[in-house]
């Protein structure tokens, strides 16, 4: 077993053991202040899905940014970096824009590292860290340690986790080419996390979007040989639309983030099919880190 594979299956375990930090959480949650989020990659989904459950959730104004899209335009009572290594470029450098009087909270899984001194406080994930340079259980477990501190009961999503383990692919990944993963709402980030995933892992050409814009043009590139998949409460009527292309389309009952860990297994048998190596992505890095 790749250390990718080993991290994949870990999740529910660390799922579990996230949610003792929810003292810990509570930097998260600030009831009525203006958050704003950040990451880059796949922190930057993290993020986007953050936003969305913590308005979702009624504690107040929730943004997400690339990192190195952030401007110092707006005003925030708080910026939340989520960050695996702590350690990338961009994050960093948002962070020093940042006005003195904005409280800052880094997410991170090292300690120590170079954002440790850009920010207030940090929120250390330690245990959920990675060998592989492809991010899993980080950033599911950042997810599902905020959703139990803004009030869900993630007991069935963990459960649900451990059979997304052992389930059947939506799809003989030999016979797709071509992946569009569709969310809505806090389901947005992990479509596109899923797309990532895919990317990094089997270097296939995948895609992702809010679901209903799937109808807006990117149907056209859909096939027989593409697998069109939908995260959360998305439009039963895309699979239709899909189909019509020739696709094959997978949806499921089970917590959409329970599907992102199928998702992955997807990407890993993907890579196993096209002879790659998960831990050794192509052109890729455990960390950006960008000299001047």
């Amino acid at each position: 077993m790749n250390d990718t594979a080993a991290e994949i299956a870990s999740q529910p375990d660390t799922w579990q053991r996230s949610l003792a930090l929810t003292d810990q959480a509570n930097e998260l949650i600030a009831p009525g202040e203006r958050m704003l989020l950040l990451g880059c990659g796949t922190s930057w989904f993290v993020a986007q899905s953050l936003a969305e459950l913590r308005e979702r959730a009624g504690f107040g104004e929730t943004d997400a940014v690339c990192a190195s899209e952030f401007r110092p335009h707006r005003r925030y009572d708080r910026i939340v970096a989520v960050t695996r290594s702590g350690t990338s470029t961009e994050v960093l450098e948002a962070l020093r824009l940042v006005p003195a009087s904005t409280r800052t909270v880094a997410i991170t899984a090292v300690r120590g590292e170079p954002v440790d001194n850009l920010t207030d406080t940090q929120l250390v994930l330690d245990f959920a860290d990675e060998r592989s340079v492809v991010q899993t259980r980080f950033p599911t477990t950042v997810l599902a340690l905020a959703r139990h501190a803004f009030g869900e009961d993630l007991t069935e999503a963990i459960e649900q986790a451990r059979d997304a383990l052992e389930a059947s692919l939506p799809a003989d990944p030999a016979d797709i080419e071509h992946l569009v993963f569709l969310g809505t709402g806090w389901t947005v980030g992990l479509a596109n996390e899923a797309a990532l995933k895919v990317r990094e892992a089997a270097q296939a050409y995948s895609e992702s979007y809010p679901a209903k814009d799937f109808r807006h043009g990117p149907v056209a590139v859909a096939g027989r040989n593409s697998l069109v998949w939908s995260f959360g409460d998305t439009d039963p009527a895309l699979d239709e639309v899909a189909r019509a292309a020739g696709a094959t389309t997978y949806r499921s009952k089970q917590d959409p983030l329970a599907q992102l860990v199928l998702a992955q297994r997807f990407a890993l048998t993907m890579a196993a099919h096209r002879g790659l190596d998960p831990d050794h992505p192509r052109l890729l890095t455990r960390s950006v880190v960008l000299t001047p």
